[in-house]
């Protein structure tokens, strides 16, 4: 399966770095994930799998049952108890850092990614910089899935007090998202590293780049094991000319970005607001 990434600087050192929107593959990823305890135990016991597979069966289980109890919150009424608890939700979920978001989208089941870059960058910087962005990743998610899973006994002691156990929620949330943000730093870097043995491309507009850019090794596009492509990208170019006022992409500059690469524009507005 192929990801495309769109790599666009933002705001004077800030890049973005993000993954299309693949509304197909969302809605095929929740069919293939079991609604009950009833077929997650058939299908747990159904096959041989390996453990690693039951064991993200029994990860991606749970995290469709976090997904629709935050649904339930989210439509709960004006000023209740669970309307509160929505917005103290999305106050913490705002403090999620974009690369996390990135590195989670990069599932095992990606096997080749598409980098889309604004034609006047360097396509070598391109590629370093997602590079650094998975090789950060695997020292930054692993130390921080550890820490959270070491406070899960201290925040399940809440249990016994007659509320709701926030704590808990948020602990396994960031438990399960440094996990996935670990394996997917984990499978970029290997898509997008030097020692790669498949051939991998530089293309423009459906046709092989003769330019500059030709300064990364590379072979065709055609090339049926390329782990990465680099597609400079003179449309993202021409957007982000338009846009870009006092130092930074406007608002409306990212809604046609956004709108052109199936991207979240919540996601890119981070990016572009970080300090």
């Amino acid at each position: 399966m192929r990801a495309r990434l769109v790599v666009f600087p933002v705001k004077g050192k800030n890049w973005c770095f993000s993954r299309s929107i693949d509304p197909a593959l969302s809605e095929s990823t929740a069919s293939n994930t079991p609604s009950s305890f009833k077929e997650l135990w058939k299908k747990m016991t159904s096959n041989s799998k390996p453990l690693n597979d039951n064991a993200e069966l029994l990860v991606d289980f749970v995290s469709n049952k976090m997904n629709k109890a935050w649904m339930g919150l989210e439509k709960a009424p004006e000023g209740s108890f669970k309307n509160k608890l929505h917005g103290l939700g999305l106050k913490l979920l705002a403090r999620v850092k974009p690369s996390e978001i990135l590195l989670k989208s990069i599932t095992k089941d990606v096997t080749n990614v598409q980098i889309t870059y604004p034609s006047s960058l360097n396509a070598r910087l391109v590629r370093r910089r997602l590079r650094q962005i998975a090789l950060r990743g695997t020292v930054i998610h692993r130390k921080y899935f550890y820490g959270s899973v070491s406070l899960l006994p201290v925040t399940a002691a809440f249990s016994v007090l007659p509320l709701p156990n926030v704590p808990l929620f948020w602990i396994l949330f960031r438990s399960y998202s440094h996990w996935r943000a670990l394996q997917g730093s984990e499978k970029l870097l290997q898509l997008v590293s030097d020692h790669s043995q498949v051939q991998n491309s530089i293309i423009s507009d459906g046709k092989t780049n003769d330019s500059e850019h030709n300064n990364t090794k590379h072979g065709t596009k055609n090339s049926p094991g390329f782990q990465w492509v680099l597609e400079p990208s003179k449309e993202l170019e021409n957007l982000i000319h338009q846009g870009y006022l006092n130092g930074s992409l406007s608002e409306d500059a990212i809604s046609d970005i956004c709108k052109t690469f199936s991207l979240n524009k919540n996601d890119v507005l981070k990016c572009r607001d970080m300090e």
